[in-house]
Formats: C-alpha cells, sequence, structure tokens
C-alpha cells in the first residue's frame, strides 16, 4: 500500500469504525453525517481490499483483518496526537487537557478528590472524568478509552501494562457503635463475627465481592450476608442504626467520618490491599500523561506521610 495515496483522515474515521462497530455512531465521533461516514468506509474497504466491517443480524461485525488493525491503528494515531500536543511542551498552569480515569469509588474519594482539589489552583484548564470501575480494565487501556486506571496490583497480577504503586490499606469491620456485636472492648470475636448480619460491598450485576470477601470465600469462611450494594460510600449509612457489619478499608471509614460509625479489628487475618496507577505504554512519554502521573504519586505520598 502506498501511504502516499491514502487521506490520513480516514484513518480517523477508521479508528472510530472499529471501536464503535457502527456507522452511525463513527460519524457522530468524528463529526460526519452517515451518508459521509458510509462514503469513507467504502473507500477504507477498496484501499484495505477487505469489507472491515461485515453484518451478523443487526449488528456489525469487525472481520479478522479489522481485528487486527485495531490496536496499531490506536497506537499509530496516540502517538501522533502527542506529538502535535507536545510541541512547546505541558504547562499545566496554561494549557487544556482531558484525562479520563477508571477507579473505585474507594480511590476516588480518597486519592482523585484531592487531585480535584489540586487541578482547582494549579490546572485550571484540565478536565478530569472519572468512571466507575470495569471488569474490562485492560481492554479500557488497550482501546484508549481511559487515559489511567487505579486497581490494587491483587487484581492485575498477570497485567503487562506499566504501573506505579499509591497507597496501601487495611481492612476493618465496620458497624454501628451501638451494634450488640461490637465487645465493651471495641472488638467483635470470631464468634459474633459470624453470627452477625453482614453487608456486603459488590461490583457489577454479578456482584463479584470485594477482596476481603473473595479472601473469607477461599479460606471457606461463610457469614449471612444480609444485603449488597455497589458504593463504599453508601456502606456507613446503611450500617447506621442497624445490627449489620462490614468490611470496609479504613481510609474510607476515616474519611467519610459518619457519626456513630466505627472501625474493628477483625478476627480473621485479611490481606492489605495496594492502589496503582496502571496506565498504557503508549502514554509513557506523553508530557501531560507524565505530569497526570507525577500529581497522583505525590497525592498518594502525602496521604502516606500523613498517616491518614
Amino acid at each position: 500500500m502506498n501511504l502516499r495515496a491514502v487521506d490520513l483522515n480516514l484513518l480517523v474515521v477508521l479508528d472510530a469504525l472499529l471501536r464503535e462497530k457502527s456507522v452511525s455512531r463513527a460519524g457522530e465521533e468524528v463529526g460526519l453525517s452517515q451518508s459521509a461516514t458510509s462514503a469513507a468506509l467504502a473507500r477504507l474497504r477498496d484501499i484495505f481490499h477487505d469489507p472491515l466491517l461485515v453484518r451478523v443480524g443487526r449488528q456489525l461485525a469487525l472481520t479478522e483483518n479489522a481485528e487486527r488493525l485495531v490496536e496499531p491503528l490506536r497506537d499509530a494515531l496516540s502517538k501522533v496526537q502527542q506529538t502535535l500536543m507536545q510541541q512547546g511542551g505541558f504547562d499545566p498552569a496554561t494549557d487544556t487537557r482531558t484525562f479520563t480515569i477508571s477507579a473505585s469509588d474507594y480511590a476516588i474519594l480518597v486519592i482523585l478528590q484531592p487531585l480535584v482539589r489540586r487541578l482547582e489552583t494549579q490546572a485550571p484548564n484540565v478536565t478530569v472524568h472519572m468512571l466507575p470501575r470495569s471488569r474490562e480494565t485492560e481492554k479500557m487501556l488497550l482501546e484508549d478509552r481511559v487515559d489511567v486506571v487505579i486497581e490494587p496490583s491483587e487484581l492485575m497480577l498477570d497485567s503487562d501494562f506499566p504501573s506505579e504503586p499509591l497507597i496501601s490499606d487495611r481492612w476493618l469491620c465496620a458497624a454501628d457503635s451501638r451494634n450488640g456485636s461490637v465487645l465493651d472492648n471495641g472488638r467483635i470475636s470470631l464468634e459474633r463475627f459470624l453470627a452477625a448480619s453482614h453487608l456486603a460491598y459488590g461490583i457489577g450485576l454479578d456482584r463479584q465481592f470485594n477482596l476481603a470477601d473473595q479472601h473469607l470465600a477461599r479460606q471457606g469462611i461463610r457469614r449471612r450476608i444480609t444485603a449488597t450494594v455497589e458504593s463504599f460510600v453508601l456502606v456507613p449509612f446503611l450500617l447506621r442504626n442497624s445490627n449489620m457489619i462490614s468490611l470496609v478499608l479504613e481510609r474510607s471509614i476515616r474519611e467519610l467520618g459518619v457519626p456513630g460509625i466505627t472501625g474493628h479489628e477483625p478476627p480473621v487475618q485479611l490481606p492489605t490491599i495496594h492502589e496503582r496507577t496502571f496506565w498504557h505504554a503508549r502514554h509513557t512519554s506523553d508530557l501531560a500523561h507524565a505530569w497526570l502521573r507525577t500529581q497522583l504519586s505525590e497525592i498518594a505520598a502525602s496521604i502516606a506521610g500523613s498517616g491518614t
């Protein structure tokens, strides 16, 4: 293929088509009408001698050749974009940039909340879009749908993505201060722990439990789960005036500071979690991206140094 004969704008359209698998949605993304996007797809089919998108039932699916184009095309366009944006460097005080970060509500509360406060004064033209955790973390990074993912390293053991450590935290049993499961000495015995009603944190429609709950399940420790919720933030409020207990990370209890909710040492040993920043290698040398990662690392160091 002679690159000089290719309108490089078509590659932008192709990238949108490969990600959206829809002519209308791809057109909306790149600012073209549906007819103009269809015409661009026809030209791309001629260039690649491949239909690229084929109809399967009511939907469009990628051909094998198109599947092979997804990542190298995204990488190439990302590098071009980075090169254009880095002319003259990156000045957070004046430059405009948008970042997308996928994180749990715990990471948003503890790490991204101070990041947003920092942006208000240090980078007034920088916007951060915060997305909820996803079970498709690696796919989101590969497809450039997020700039950064904040996840416990325990969930990314086989990841080849570049990463940096942020903070660690321990699990506590959260309960209302009048909960009968809490002994006078502030402890919860194993017997009372197993007999208590539990509020569990889960994610997604299949209610994937958090790392502490998963650990208990692997140990064969069975509890009576009365309710599940998808947000750490809601846990303390649901515990108020109830006899339920819940396994919650210490910093979230401290940060929320819900009156009457206290944290106690669990009667079973639970592994510490270690939050890390993950990103795609295509962004490693991006000056703006590197600046963002530095902010996250500085915030994490400040949290660890303050003991909060």
